[in-house]
């Protein structure tokens, strides 16, 4: 087996072809018998070749100018063969030549990878989140438009400093639909939509070296809200005259009892109601968000909340379950129910999910086993964040203890 290889480089000319006596030098580059030729961007007078010494005859300016570039051009393939040699390649005439030519590798950068992105990954992320990368795109060329005065930038001047700055950018910067600046969390999860995507993109060779190396993410620990019995219950209660705020309360309810997301509840129909094995209705779909399944019996208060919509103009005209109203401005309404209900806390939907989990399920002695399942969850640790068990249900537990141990 071959461990070494022969490498050499000889320049020379094409009489034949000169034009005013003057005529293009070439490269030759020789691995292990193969040839290739590199037309170079240097041309020279026919009498002043010396094809033995491979340069230019004389001391005048023009000479020593092709001789200074010829010198350049060794330096540089050699360096390319060494190069390629320390990265164990299949050495070939035609590697040198791409790679002096710059060939062989594309020079990618941030648009290159967030195309590659969005692209390759749209059938396995859901829409709400690759909506999400392409808000952190949009920040990351904010960024790259005010500290560098461009419109892209190359993967390979990522550094260090670059996840640095793009950090201290998202802590001040305003998007125009947020009242304030961006969260710690938020900031964080933005580095970490961009620390995936150059991640990708040194798996794919587009990069070598990953500038996420020495960063540490900084996430500070929130607890997750959810309604107490009393402040559900004031909701439940709760009889609207208006129809909008009553259709948003309709639908909130329907998540604390079922801990279906929103993404998830507008898209329900009479075809997601199955009877199970049991003989009780049940409602079975996937996940929008990880395509993981889910199977929710029906409580009572969800049949009758299906039933009050089941021939409602909203739904009749989109065949969903639930009438569907937008996100936004489902969350905006929210703030008016809880005016009405004088809860303090800031009502949003997701917070009903939180509700099914804790206040629901958690607390009325329902396994946190089962609850991982009810939520579609694949891990119990992501069930253990979402589903805190609360002080009512470790005092019952506490009190149920002390009793035995009487």
């Amino acid at each position: 087996m071959r461990t070494t290889s022969t490498f050499s480089i000889l320049f020379w000319t094409y009489a034949g072809r000169a034009k005013n006596n003057k005529t293009n030098i070439y490269a030759r580059i020789t691995v292990n018998g193969k040839k290739i030729n590199i037309s170079l961007k240097a041309k020279v007078n026919v009498n002043a070749w010396d094809s033995k010494r491979q340069k230019s005859k004389g001391n005048s300016v023009e000479s020593r100018t092709v001789n200074l570039y010829l010198d350049e051009v060794k330096a540089d393939l050699v360096q390319c063969y060494r190069d390629l040699k320390q990265d164990n390649r299949v050495l070939s005439p035609q590697l040198i030549k791409a790679r002096y030519l710059g060939e062989d590798k594309k020079v990618h950068s941030l648009l290159d990878i967030f195309d590659y992105h969005n692209e390759t990954l749209s059938n396995k992320l859901s829409a709400k989140t690759l909506c999400h990368y392409r808000t952190s795109q949009k920040y990351i060329l904010a960024f790259v438009a005010k500290n560098f005065k461009a419109t892209d930038r190359y993967l390979r001047d990522l550094d260090y400093a670059f996840v640095l700055s793009f950090e201290s950018f998202l802590r001040s910067y305003q998007p125009k639909h947020y009242q304030g600046k961006i969260g710690n969390n938020a900031v964080m999860k933005h580095i970490q939509r961009l620390r995936k995507m150059v991640t990708l993109a040194y798996h794919l060779e587009w990069i070598e070296r990953d500038p996420f190396v020495k960063f540490k993410p900084k996430l500070e620990k929130r607890e997750r809200e959810f309604l107490t019995d009393s402040e559900l219950e004031s909701i439940r209660n709760l009889k609207p005259n208006i129809e909008r705020l009553s259709v948003v309360k309709d639908l909130f309810i329907f998540s604390c009892y079922t801990g279906i997301s929103y993404g998830d509840i507008i898209k329900l129909n009479k075809d997601h109601i199955v009877q199970g094995a049991d003989n009780n209705y049940w409602i079975m779909a996937t996940r929008n968000k990880n395509g993981n399944p889910f199977k929710i019996p029906l409580l009572p208060i969800i049949e009758s909340l299906i039933q009050k919509y089941e021939e409602h103009p909203r739904t009749r005209f989109t065949g969903s379950l639930m009438p569907n109203i937008s996100n936004q401005r489902l969350n905006s309404y929210l703030k008016e129910i809880a005016d009405l209900c004088g809860i303090k806390k800031n009502l949003t939907f997701h917070m009903a999910r939180h509700t099914f989990a804790t206040t629901v399920t958690l607390s009325n002695g329902v396994p946190i086993e089962t609850v991982s399942k009810l939520l579609g969850h694949n891990k119990l640790s992501t069930t253990q964040i979402y589903a805190r068990v609360i002080e009512k249900k470790v005092s019952e537990d506490m009190n149920a203890l002390r009793e035995r141990l009487k």
